[in-house]
């Protein structure tokens, strides 16, 4: 298991940065900036705004993959094993990620198709 963090993070660290570098060169080979459908069809005629893309998509693949297999309990069992501190922004952040599950759960089910009882 601790091979597919390793991986997984390089992973992540490698779509990031092509992400990054991308948006770079993409923005400067679509100098000046201009508010016209001239400077967008120049923006979006760069390939390194596909690298971006790209790069985004995965990232968000590797980063979910990521979370689904992450231990939970590490914070709680660090705390125990370890003596280390719980402090309030390890809390903050704890409550932060579970919000969010919450949120990504609370949207997966008002997205699912709703049937009414008497039909099979």
């Amino acid at each position: 298991m601790r091979r597919f963090y390793l991986i997984g993070f390089a992973l992540l660290m490698g779509f990031d940065t092509l992400t990054q570098i991308s948006f770079k060169l993409a923005g400067m080979h679509a100098l000046p900036v201009q508010a016209n459908l001239a400077w967008l069809l120049r923006l979006f005629g760069e390939p390194w705004v596909y690298g971006a893309v790209l790069g985004y998509l995965g990232a968000f693949f590797t980063w979910m993959s990521l979370l689904k297999h992450a231990p939970i309990g590490v914070m709680a069992l660090s705390v125990w094993l370890f003596h280390e501190p719980l402090t309030a922004t390890k809390l903050l952040g704890a409550a932060a990620i579970l919000a969010g599950i919450v949120c990504l759960g609370l949207a997966e089910r008002d997205a699912a198709p709703h049937e009414s009882p008497g039909s099979i």
